[in-house]
């Protein structure tokens, strides 16, 4: 298993038939930080009408929350990993428990290489050839992710979750979105009206659902796909994910990341380069800080938060709140604003002030 290299969103399935996915890119040696997406009907049961998967019975049943991490930390904690750095255990799959492996951009270019067989997949097929033919873009630049991946979709109910890989395949994609967007044709934005947060369970203490909408309708990387033969209109998702030559792991079993308390501040983004990713990395310039510890080396803004990614650009003033970390390398010592599953979890805020 030593040969084994993965990125985010890569998927690990082990003998138990629990499906991970690869979470984000500072990773051990010898194991991956993982996030539990789905487990075998055979050792996992949920009451959540979405959470079935399977095209006649539930084959597999979906985690959302934090119900994969639970059942994990219960039932099966050997996939949990010592985390060096935090000094405390992380869900993940040591290498030694890894029995199969999917990668995205290997099944999106089997799902695209094949005659499609069903609606859902005609539709992939639909998308891919009007973002190709304009972007330029090619088989290779996508992935995809979700039960298409795992083969466990329903063609009637189930969603388009695609990846574009790289930096500059990202920039060439959202270009053609925002073209496509302009356009009276199939695909449109999801968050160009508020029918897109209508109905939508609101926990966020200090982001409203208006802000929400603002931010998520600029990342262009949430469509709707009209399919008029087909009749309906489906969620497409474009996850971005690094290249492999972007990619740097930070992980590091000599460094300490120690948490010193809560922050709340305003910064101006001096570099968002990686703020399509998971993490999103934001490099800040603070410049006032509201309420916590008052230190001067704030370097970063780390976050963990779907929300939170691409929320803000290169120059732009934003507000912040959330943990703050003393970090400490063998090289050098630094702060950071670290956004991630806490207690606090919905009272964190990262947002553009100059909407």
């Amino acid at each position: 298993m030593a040969t084994i290299k993965l990125r985010d969103r890569d998927a690990i399935i082990t003998a138990d038939n629990i499906i991970f996915r690869v979470y984000g890119y500072f990773h051990p040696y010898d194991a991956y930080v993982c996030d539990p997406e789905y487990a075998s009907a055979a050792i996992y049961k949920s009451m959540d009408p979405k959470a079935p998967r399977g095209k006649r019975k539930p084959n597999y049943y979906k985690f959302y929350a934090d119900e994969g991490l639970q059942f994990v930390r219960e039932k099966y904690p050997r996939y949990t990993i010592f985390y060096e750095p935090l000094q405390k255990r992380l869900v993940g799959v040591p290498r030694a428990y890894i029995t199969e492996t999917r990668e995205p951009d290997k099944g999106f270019r089997r799902l695209i290489e094949r005659q499609p067989r069903d609606g859902l997949l005609k539709a992939l097929h639909k998308v891919y050839s009007l973002v190709a033919s304009r972007s330029g873009l090619s088989e290779k630049d996508f992935g995809v992710f979700g039960s298409l991946l795992h083969g466990f979709y329903h063609p009637k109910f189930s969603d388009i979750d695609l990846i574009v890989y790289s930096r500059e395949k990202l920039r060439r994609l959202g270009e053609t979105l925002e073209d496509f967007y302009r356009e009276e044709g199939p695909l449109r934005n999801e968050f160009e009206s508020e029918k897109a947060v209508e109905g939508k369970l609101w926990k966020f203490v200090n982001y409203s659902p208006k802000e929400y909408l603002w931010h998520q309708q600029r990342k262009m990387i949430y469509a709707l796909f009209k399919d008029t033969a087909w009749k309906r209109t489906i969620k497409i998702e474009f996850e971005p994910v690094k290249d492999w030559k972007e990619i740097c792991n930070e992980y590091n079993p000599n460094t300490r990341v120690i948490k010193k308390g809560w922050i709340k501040a305003v910064a101006r983004i001096a570099d968002a380069q990686d703020a399509p990713f998971i993490p999103s990395i934001y490099k800040i310039e603070p410049i006032e800080i509201l309420e916590g510890p008052k230190v001067e080396n704030v370097q970063r803004i780390l976050s963990y938060v779907e929300e939170f990614r691409m929320q803000a650009e290169k120059d732009e003033l934003i507000y912040v709140e959330g943990p703050f970390e003393e970090v400490i390398t063998p090289t050098r010592t630094f702060h950071q604003i670290t956004l991630t599953y806490c207690p606090r979890y919905y009272e964190q805020a990262l947002k553009v002030l100059q909407m």
